[in-house]
């Protein structure tokens, strides 16, 4: 099974990279397929790559669906 799931970028690095965090958890993604972003945005982020950008409402509802899931496990 494949998850791609709504990261907040903190800050833009060199090389087409940039800090993302994902509940607390920074991870370091390649930005290669997306253009226009910067931080504050957020990304849909699969196996280290960014893969789209997102509407902040759209973030918020899908990671909250996230964290309901994982407080009835």
């Amino acid at each position: 099974m494949c998850l791609a799931l709504p990261s907040l970028i903190t800050e833009l690095l060199p090389n087409d990279e940039a800090k993302v965090d994902l509940g607390g958890v920074t991870k370091t993604i390649s930005l290669a397929l997306v253009s226009d972003v910067a931080a504050g945005d957020y990304v849909i982020v699969h196996v280290g790559y960014a893969l789209t950008k997102v509407d902040p409402e759209e973030a918020a509802k899908t990671l909250a669906l996230f964290a309901e899931m994982g407080a009835s496990a």
